[in-house]
């Protein structure tokens, strides 16, 4: 049987998707998976923390209006029939982050036309706009698209969005600590979803490998 191969597409600005595809990545592994992992890499990266207020804002309004981070080609390896590819990257204000919009606007038909894909989305709490704006964008590109695999930041939503601005802007008030620790303990994901996303990754193998997963296809 031959070995399954998958590539792992995705974009991380404060490293929380990294994190999660760490633990898929080992997940696919174990389950004898070849993985190639791939980082969309900006022309200019956007620095984090931000480092102010009116810059964490400036990046959220730019991300709300879907502001495209231009990015280097990719590499031409990537170009090639895969088992699976993922997508994976944060919501950006409701949206795909910028250099993500990127790819999808200049290379992701090319890239994935006829490929089976599984969306994977790192959020607080609003993903579907962004699902969809994946799909739309590889609509010409005959893509079987997999249920996408959803991983929400565990604290509640405003204070999760207060969490999130002050540690974009890297400036937190002391005022703010001990409500953010009552409320908003961490920013970003758990080790527990980290471990989430590895028993994911050991699933994804397991179908692969018996030819299940193909069978799960959105319509």
């Amino acid at each position: 049987m031959n070995q399954k191969r998958v590539l792992i597409i995705f974009y991380s600005f404060s490293s929380q998707t990294r994190n999660l595809l760490n633990g898929l990545t080992k997940g696919l592994e174990e389950g004898g998976v070849v993985v190639q992992c791939e980082q969309l890499k900006p022309f200019i990266p956007p620095h984090f923390p931000v480092g102010s207020y009116w810059g964490a804002l400036e990046m959220m309004l730019s991300a709300f209006f879907k502001r495209r981070i231009a990015i280097e080609p990719p590499d031409s390896r990537w170009y090639v029939a895969w088992d699976l590819v993922i997508c994976a990257g944060p919501t950006w204000s409701y949206h795909p982050s910028g250099p993500m919009l990127s790819f999808l606007d200049t290379y992701a038909v090319e890239m994935l036309k006829g490929q089976y894909v599984l969306p994977f989305i790192s959020c607080r709490s609003y993903w579907r706009l962004h699902h969809w704006e994946l799909k739309r964008a590889l609509r010409d590109a005959d893509i079987k698209f997999l249920k996408p695999q959803v991983f929400f930041h565990p604290s509640p939503g405003a204070w999760c969005a207060l969490g999130v601005f002050l540690k974009l802007a890297g400036r937190i008030p002391n005022v703010w600590r001990s409500l953010l620790q009552n409320y908003c303990p961490r920013y970003g994901h758990s080790p527990h979803q980290i471990e989430e996303a590895r028993s994911l990754g050991r699933s994804l193998a397991d179908k692969l490998r018996e030819g299940r997963l193909h069978g799960e296809q959105l319509l």
